[in-house]
């Protein structure tokens, strides 16, 4: 909702009274773009702090004039929040609509102290540390739940995807000396969050024709999204999961599949992601309603196990192996024993040399059963 001129302090001043103030706020274009930009969000859901009466005097800004203001540092492309208070310093008027309260002074122009009513960049950033996980998801929730009502199938198909961010270290700057850059028991003093992970890993073929694996490691974090495309209004973000960069990415599988579903009021149809999210479970959340989950296999460097018409494997030498038993996985899905069909059900007297199997026994292999299958 853009903001009203009830819910902002307009000061009076020598040069332009509240009415003056009031028409250059309606009429100066920079905030009537920021104005049309954050009423797209439901600011219902960042609650104002509660007055405490054992705290006298001048109360603070509010918690949704901070997110106004860090939502427009990404909007206007500011990579610090240097810049986002040197931008603000420059536009009093946008001050006052992103909500701060002014420090009143009717001998200033605009009748407020500018600089001393903006938060000092130190405080900003620590402002943009703490901003509390529970407004931003309200936040997202509340946007993607009006998206639903203009865009008619709205995430019956999504797409998972894992990407990087570096943390603000000197570690990650290579032109910076760190005498232990990539030293995960050295944390940054920088950030004490983050953590050390590999961000891309490529086998270079050497003169005498090995392979060497080449790893490029970062400190930082990964910021897992759920997003869902629509050939009218693009893509839309439905749910986020961020995590230390040591963390799989397989981990963000179901913290995502739970926020997608409380924020659409469903489970999606249909969903797609890279080969890291290669899982049973995965495709167990859409199989029950016959979806569909485009995801590439993942051999863990094994070899390809050949299988029959049916889904029964075959061994070594190209024989269908035997069923025997089954029994529940410790990962949660039932799974099949297939054994030798030379030995089982009878013992047949022929013998040949065979590769080893995924069981101890070279004559055993398992694989697993039902909607799930690894």
């Amino acid at each position: 909702m853009p903001c009203k001129e009830s819910d902002m302090i307009i000061p009076d001043s020598t040069t332009f009274d509240q009415r003056t103030m009031t028409l250059l706020l309606d009429h100066d274009p920079l905030v009537q773009r920021s104005r049309a930009f954050l009423a797209l969000f439901d600011w219902s859901v960042v609650a104002e702090p509660p007055l405490d009466p054992s705290q006298p005097g001048k109360r603070p800004h509010p918690q949704s004039a901070y997110v106004k203001a860090f939502l427009l540092k990404i909007e206007e492309g500011f990579t610090s929040c240097t810049q986002l208070r040197r931008f603000l310093l420059e536009h009093p008027l946008l001050v006052l609509e992103l909500g701060f309260r002014p420090v009143l002074n009717r001998n200033r122009p605009y009748g407020f102290e500018v600089a001393k009513t903006v938060p000092t960049a130190r405080w900003l950033r620590q402002q943009q540390h703490d901003v509390p996980q529970p407004v931003l998801q309200s936040l997202l929730a509340a946007t993607v739940r009006d998206l639903r009502e203009e865009i008619p199938g709205l995430g019956e198909v999504v797409a998972f995807d894992v990407t990087h961010i570096y943390a603000f270290v000197k570690e990650n700057n290579k032109r910076a000396y760190v005498k232990e850059r990539y030293d995960k028991h050295h944390q940054p003093r920088g950030d004490r969050d983050c953590q050390l992970g590999v961000k891309k890993s490529t086998n270079q073929e050497q003169a005498d024709g090995s392979k060497k694996e080449e790893k490029e490691y970062l400190w930082g974090y990964g910021s897992g999204v759920v997003s869902a495309t629509d050939p009218v209004s693009g893509d839309v973000v439905l749910a986020e999961y961020t995590q230390p960069f040591n963390e799989n990415e397989i981990t963000y599988f179901f913290p995502l599949s739970i926020r997608t579903v409380a924020t659409l009021g469903f489970f999606p149809t249909h969903i797609s992601a890279d080969a890291a999210f290669d899982a049973w479970y995965c495709y167990q959340t859409v199989a029950p309603r016959g979806g569909i989950a485009a995801i590439p296999l993942n051999t863990h460097g094994h070899p390809d196990s050949q299988r029959d018409h049916d889904g029964v494997p075959l061994c070594a030498k190209g024989l269908r192996m035997h069923a025997t038993f089954q029994f529940s996985h410790t990962d949660g899905y039932r799974t099949q024993r297939f054994c030798c069909p030379l030995l089982y059900p009878e013992p047949t007297g022929q013998t040949f040399s065979c590769l080893p199997s995924l069981s101890k026994d070279p004559a055993v292999s398992k694989i697993s059963i039902g909607n799930a299958v690894e």
